[in-house]
């Protein structure tokens, strides 16, 4: 934080320090007062400041009587957003999936505080002027300037208040009452409640987060060398470090699960559950400290899948012969129900960001029955019908607590079954209902995006196939997937044939991507892919644990794309279709086992130098406890 903002309230002149001294412990160098001769003055100042700063901006009325951890919390949530400061309490700000969609109407209460993101600075400038041209006497700055960000379709996240206290006075006589408030407060317990989740899945809720926060807290303050994160001094170890940790957890319990023993997979059992326990400890670490990095974000996500496969391979390890197709039939399942969870995620958030550049009038139908009555149950948080939603999606606590009471008591073949069976479940149920609420919300959420790069297209589909621009992206994709099956029924002489098929899906892969359905099409390349590579290791004896290491490198490549938000497309990964047209070349040449070697040691390889020359600066910080200008991500915030 470079840089704040502290407008004057009326009858709020003796709260103007203690505000000011809240905004320099939350991390701002420099708190601007002005002069507060009106509103108008005090926005048209504002503008002078946001085009002059370097960095994120942190703006604050003097009404806010709050703990100090809520400026903090502000100032230090991840990503480079704009964040507004809002409650429970009823007010005029219209939510919707976290974003401020509206104000003016019934809502929930804006707290006069506002953190503009680096990258939000020189519009936040341009709606300062606006909003100071039809500026009242009455008016107050901070509320005219959400308004005309949320107006100008400016992003703006509402950071809700939870289990602090926080709330804007009317005159000096409240002041007595709302102090009180905030000291009867602890605030050390309640930020250490803050650091969980508020909604989490059914195994974390019940079997973890009761105590694992107290381990975070444990973490924050000893065992590493002392670092400065949001303002506050933590003599502890950093969230990757438990990350490293839940890591090699995973590491030993996989090695464990490949011995078969009883004894050792009852073992193997209880340090899954020690990994996943650490698995949330790194989020509530990092929402208790404060301490968010693009790296520990990007290490987060990579270190879950990693663990989560090698577990799968140790589990197919112990149990021999066709195990080794369960786990990566597993493996392919995921990652291709990860890609569609978070492509529709997108999906959803682009339709609210559309209701909110309409001013929030826009009275979209978000999916129809099924959309209403999916958002009914989620808003009954704690009910039988949310629970259940909740768990029959299959998220990794509910995973990694079947895979563990499975392998205990049956073995690994029965907990990569169980793993199969469910998850497919899951994927069906998802994908028919998301499909269908798609249908009716047709949000072309793909043009959004950087396309060729989502869909992992090589130098063949993006410079040579592309060019036909075939309209029907899904429809080619859906026949990738068909043709990878296949090879599971032809002879070796007819594996160009249906790689060809299959490499017709680079036909469209400059088409425009505007079907309501289309935000399907990454997780079909992906599921057509990793078919043909899974065909091809059948029909051409190459041994399973090679598939796999294969089928893994892959995959942490594709998680890559989507983990690393500037993440770059690179001739050296040779896209879905150079991958595919590889393998088949070496398969018709009976050179199956020695392709699926050399194209996993090379992905392998690129994959780490890539990561670490991309990510030694970020790590180097992270280990510092600094922060590059301008760097702000959603690090381990969810932890899981």
């Amino acid at each position: 934080m470079t840089d704040a903002v502290l407008f004057a309230a009326p009858g709020m002149a003796a709260r103007l320090t203690a505000v000011a001294g809240q905004l320099r412990a939350a991390g701002a160098a420099a708190v601007h007062r002005p002069d507060g001769r009106d509103a108008a003055a005090d926005l048209r100042a504002t503008a002078a400041i946001a085009r002059s700063s370097a960095g994120p901006l942190l703006l604050c009325t003097a009404d806010l009587v709050a703990n100090d951890s809520v400026l903090l919390i502000l100032a230090t949530e991840p990503g480079d957003r704009t964040y507004a400061l809002t409650s429970s309490a009823p007010g005029t700000v219209s939510e919707e999936r976290g974003r401020v969609t509206a104000v003016g109407g019934p809502g929930t209460a804006f707290l006069g505080a506002l953190r503009i993101a680096t990258r939000d600075l020189a519009a936040a400038a341009d709606c300062c002027e606006r909003a100071a041209d039809r500026a009242g006497d009455r008016d107050a700055p901070a509320d005219l300037l959400l308004r005309e960000l949320v107006e100008s379709g400016v992003p703006v996240l509402a950071c809700r208040i939870r289990h602090l206290h926080a709330e804007r006075v009317a005159s000096t006589g409240e002041l007595p009452r709302a102090l009180a408030a905030v000291a009867a407060v602890d605030e050390d317990a309640a930020r250490l409640r803050y650091a969980v989740k508020e909604r989490d899945d059914f195994f974390a809720t019940y079997f973890v987060s009761p105590y694992s926060r107290y381990l975070a807290r444990w973490a924050a303050r000893h065992g590493g060398r002392a670092r400065r994160a949001g303002g506050r001094e933590y003599q502890g170890l950093s969230p990757a470090t438990v990350t490293a940790a839940s890591v090699a957890l995973a590491a030993v319990a996989a090695g464990a699960f490949a011995t078969a023993a009883r004894p050792a997979m009852v073992a193997g059992a209880l340090l899954l559950y020690a990994s996943f326990v650490l698995d949330c400890v790194d989020g509530q670490l990092a929402r208790y400290s404060r301490r968010f990095s693009a790296f520990g974000a990007w290490l987060d996500t990579m270190a879950d899948r990693a663990k989560e496969y090698l577990v799968y391979a140790g589990l197919a390890a112990g149990a021999g012969g066709g195990a080794w197709w369960l786990a990566i039939a597993a493996m392919t399942l995921q990652t291709v129900r990860h890609t569609t969870d978070t492509w529709y995620g997108l999906l959803h958030d682009e339709a609210v960001a559309r209701r909110a550049g309409a001013g929030g009038g826009l009275q979209q139908d978000r999916g129809g029955m099924l959309g209403r009555v999916s958002d009914r149950v989620l808003a009954d948080a704690g009910s039988v019908a949310y629970w259940l939603k909740r768990i029959v999606v299959f998220p990794i606590g509910e995973r990694w607590a079947t895979i563990a009471v499975v392998a205990a008591l049956s073995g690994g073949r029965a907990a990569l079954i169980a793993v199969l069976v469910w998850g497919g479940l899951a994927a069906a149920y998802t994908v028919s209902l998301r499909g269908l609420r798609s249908l009716r919300m047709r949000v072309p959420v793909m043009a959004t995006m950087d396309i060729a790069r989502q869909r992992d297209d090589g130098p063949l589909a993006r410079r040579l196939l592309g060019r036909a621009r075939l309209a029907a992206p899904l429809a080619t994709a859906g026949l990738a997937v068909a043709a990878g099956g296949l090879l599971l029924a032809v002879p070796k002489e007819w594996y160009w044939a249906v790689a060809l098929i299959l490499l017709s899906a680079g036909l469209s892969a400059r088409a425009s991507h505007t079907g309501p359905l289309d935000w399907l099409v990454p997780a079909a390349l992906r599921a057509a892919e990793y078919i043909f590579v899974i065909g091809v290791g059948i029909a051409g004896g190459v041994p399973r644990p090679l598939v796999f290491v294969l089928l893994f490198a892959i995959a942490m490549h594709h998680y890559d794309l989507t983990a690393r938000p500037v993440a770059k497309q690179h001739v050296t990964d040779l896209g879905w279709d150079g991958r595919v047209a590889l393998l088949a070349v070496a398969a018709a040449a009976s050179a199956a086992s020695q392709a699926v070697f050399v194209l996993a040691v090379y992905l392998c390889l690129v994959f780490g130098v890539r990561a670490v020359a991309g990510w030694l600066p970020e790590a180097r910080s992270a280990r510092s406890g600094r922060r590059p200008a301008g760097v702000h991500s959603g690090a381990q915030a969810g932890g899981m």
